[in-house]
């Protein structure tokens, strides 16, 4: 793994200038603690839809495509259920796989596959029968007194053995579909792992692996709370519990993915259901949220245990801007590319995608974009109709025809993004030479410390629903996309600078600007008013002498 890390760091640093070749697979590279997807030999930006837990079968995804489509993804992720694919113990049926990807490519879309298994939201509910019903064989966790854990064990050397031999059979099967053609892009391993309601596994070979010294590489990532060395009590003190069981969830995990890479080596990732970001430094695990899971503070500990997996990606469910500004900042590390393969399909969502996108990420991903009759709401909408894309539509639109321009610039650490918080105040973005100031609840005409009217927020601003993302695609040229957002771009401090051209336009599909109208008089004099539709602007920015 390190050796391969090694050589994507290498290839980052010449992809722009190489020709691409159909034998290139999708790949993670890094530099200066940025990262890109490859996809073809050329970074590529996932405009995700994961689609409802049960639209993993050929019917199902009657109700899948229109609603991808509406959404204008470019990428879908699905899951492939242990269950579905083994559903006798050696017999495997890919039939799905199959025509998943067949009509992934007939709809232009590329595919995650999500791999449900020992782990689903941290239940074994996608195991095969055969699996659920051997509990010796396969062992749940147990608790303190011995009782069993709904949760299978981590230990469970059969689970594992069955686990891995599933998956691998699956990345055997997909890299003879699709080695040619990547339209899967990359793959989950598992989904949520962890366990509500018990800190860990205490069954007797749990118990002797807490017991023993925390391996050294654990001690190499993740900082000891009170001795250097020892067991995991003696080094981690009140966080051992929960600390060990990261380690041996992830190491299940790792176990799998480095097998399923051996065959086909796609980048692999885990996702997680979040701790409360805000609580720093973390509090010690006290059932308030998923032990073991990859929470942001035990990141360090599944880079160490499962090096096969390329990221930790945040499954984000709480709308408190706070939360969510929080968790981005956590989940985004020199080792870890910032991939949101969740996010609420609620309306309140949709301008955190300018957030995600221009800090950088590689991808991101509302949950539950199909027209199956079924809604999580509260954590989604109530929405089973077109009204769910439309809040994540408009933005999919503007970064569709740039998705590998936009890739490149992030890559090159040229984008930022923001989302009007709940407390509606000003922000700003930074760039060399300049700084972009944020404002909301704006008319577009005028400023509200003239009172009256003007003072008054203007009609469809009563929840937050403003964004925007920035590149600097020159020294003093931007890229602007965004909605319900006032931007005054300034000169940094010490300097002095002004707008001279601010153009709306877009792209066409051989990535040329296309110059629709320029912005000026009234549209300019306040600000530049972004309306409550997504607009593209292209800024040309000088330096009076």
């Amino acid at each position: 793994m390190k050796k391969r890390l090694l050589l994507a760091a290498a290839l980052a640093c010449v992809f722009t200038a190489q020709a691409t070749t159909a034998a290139d697979l999708p790949r993670l590279v890094e530099r200066d603690g940025r990262h890109a997807l490859l996809v073809d030999g050329k970074p590529f930006l996932m405009l995700g839809a994961q689609v409802h837990n049960s639209s993993n079968y050929a019917e199902a995804l009657k109700s899948v495509w229109p609603a991808v489509a509406d959404v204008r993804a470019n990428t879908v992720l699905v899951p492939v259920a242990w269950e579905q694919v083994e559903p006798e113990e050696g017999r495997f049926d890919f039939g799905f796989v199959d025509t998943l990807v067949k009509q992934a490519r007939e709809h232009g879309k590329h595919v995650v596959l999500l791999w449900f298994a020992t782990w689903k939201n941290t239940s074994p509910q996608y195991t095969p029968a055969w699996v659920k019903l051997d509990t010796r064989r396969f062992p749940a966790m147990r608790d303190r007194e011995g009782q069993a854990s709904y949760c299978l064990s981590p230990f469970g050397a059969e689970t594992l053995k069955a686990d891995k031999r599933a998956f691998v059979a699956l990345m055997t099967h997909l890299k003879q579909l699709d080695a040619d053609k990547h339209t899967v892009l990359m793959v989950q391993v598992e989904n949520e792992v962890g366990t509500y309601g018990l800190v860990r596994d205490f069954g007797k070979e749990a118990q002797a692996a807490f017991e023993q010294d925390v391996p050294a590489a654990v001690l190499a990532h993740k900082k000891p709370v009170a001795a250097a060395t020892g067991s995991w009590r003696a080094v981690y003190g009140d966080y051992a519990d929960e600390y060990f069981h990261a380690w041996a969830i992830a190491r299940y995990i790792g176990d799998i993915a480095a097998a399923g890479r051996a065959v086909y080596d796609l980048p692999m990732y885990v996702n997680n259901a979040l701790r409360n970001p805000l609580e720093q430094p973390p509090r010690p695990w006290n059932k308030d949220f998923a032990s073991g899971g990859p929470t942001h503070d035990v990141i360090a500990i599944y880079k160490a245990a499962a090096p096969a997996l390329d990221i930790v990606g945040p499954d984000i469910y709480n709308a408190e801007s706070a939360q969510v500004n929080a968790n981005l900042g956590l989940f985004q590390r020199a080792d870890n590319a910032l991939w949101v393969p969740e996010i609420s399909n609620k309306a309140i969502y949709g301008r955190y995608l300018y957030a995600i996108l221009g800090r950088g990420a590689i991808g991101v991903s509302p949950f539950g974009i199909d027209y199956f009759n079924y809604s999580n709401h509260p954590l989604g909408t109530a929405a089973v109709d077109k009204s769910l894309t439309e809040p994540f539509e408009r933005v999919y639109r503007m970064f569709g025809p740039i998705q590998r321009q936009w890739a490149q610039w992030a890559f090159e650490g040229r984008t930022r993004g923001a989302a009007e918080g709940d407390d509606r105040k000003p922000q700003t973005l930074e760039f060399p030479g300049w700084v972009a100031k944020l404002s909301y609840r704006e008319w577009r005409f005028g400023e509200s410390s003239w009172g009256g009217e003007f003072a008054s927020p203007p009609p469809g601003t009563e929840k937050p629903g403003g964004g925007v993302a920035i590149a600097q695609i020159g020294a003093d040229e931007f890229l602007v996309i965004g909605q319900t957002t006032r931007v005054r771009m300034e000169a940094a401090p010490g300097s002095s600078g002004i707008m001279l051209r601010a153009e709306q336009g877009h792209f066409d599909a051989q990535g040329r600007w296309q110059m629709e109208r320029v912005w000026n008089g009234d549209q300019v004099d306040y600000g530049l008013n972004l309306p409550n539709e997504p607009v593209m602007l292209k800024l040309t920015m000088g330096h009076p002498k």
